[in-house]
């Protein structure tokens, strides 16, 4: 069995991958902790009410993209697992075979998403991940081309009500009509249609620079923005998670594949 982790700014995911497809992961909130106790109890209750007490894993690879959770969450891989994790970063880079430009800045989570669209289908590709951030990351046929990032859905919903004095906060719904009738409306009108234009917009930029790409989405957000679910040729959930596992299969298949830094 794989153990993928992928540490994000919302969320920690531990994907659980046995026999080719994908088990219940485990999503726990981003706790900015320094107890490594307070992710034990979460990880320990999660394997129990799944059966996985006594699981043997035989891979693990850890993603992160916050580097002040990466020591705590490998320390309870180890503890939990009785495995070191391969930690993905530039000294495991030249492993993957794909060029990666500004190598020590982009994010491991777009290396994992690029990592599949070239691993996958081999042709020009835009993944597209709604997540705390809006991502594009361009790939193709030598590796990522670039990168463009936005602020996700609910981060920008955040900021309006963080930065005035009478916007409250408001669920992420997708309103049928882009003129709002009440504050509410108003702002998730403005917010998730002006989204839907965003992404169609970049989606055509970056195709006239690029040449016609396939399109792929992910991200728990991706729910949300339902306009544009037209757009894509794979809509998938997993499929960071599905990078990493390609990407740890790989470090597995290569001698002496380094951890990453201690």
């Amino acid at each position: 069995m794989q153990l993928v982790t992928d540490i994000g700014n919302t969320d920690i995911v531990l994907g659980f991958y046995r026999n080719g497809q994908w088990l219940p992961s485990l999503r726990i909130p981003t706790l900015h902790s320094p107890n490594a106790a307070d992710y034990h109890l979460l990880v320990t209750d999660f394997l129990q009410n799944q059966h996985l007490q006594q699981v043997k894993l035989t891979q693990a690879v850890l993603s992160s993209v916050v580097p002040g959770e990466t020591a705590l969450v490998r320390q309870l891989i180890r503890q939990c697992f009785s495995i070191e994790p391969k930690l993905i970063g530039p000294e495991i880079y030249p492993l993957l075979g794909m060029e990666i430009p500004s190598p020590r800045e982009i994010g491991t989570d777009l290396i994992a998403n690029a990592f599949y669209a070239w691993k996958t289908y081999g042709e020009p590709c835009i993944v597209t991940d709604f997540g705390t951030a809006l991502t594009f990351t361009v790939v193709n046929t030598s590796g990522i081309a670039g990168v463009s990032i936005a602020p996700g859905l609910r981060t920008a919903l955040r900021a309006l009500h963080a930065n005035t004095a009478q916007l409250p906060q408001v669920p992420l719904q997708m309103p049928l009509s882009a003129i709002g009738r009440n504050t509410v409306h108003a702002m998730q009108a403005g917010t998730l249609w002006g989204y839907v234009g965003l992404v169609k917009e970049m989606l055509t930029r970056i195709q006239e620079e690029a040449g016609p790409c396939r399109l792929l989405a992910t991200g728990g957000l991706v729910q949300v923005l339902t306009p544009v679910h037209e757009l894509f040729q794979e809509i998938d959930i997993n499929l960071t998670l599905n990078g990493l596992r390609l990407i740890s299969e790989q470090l597995h298949a290569t001698p002496n594949a380094p951890d990453g830094p201690q």
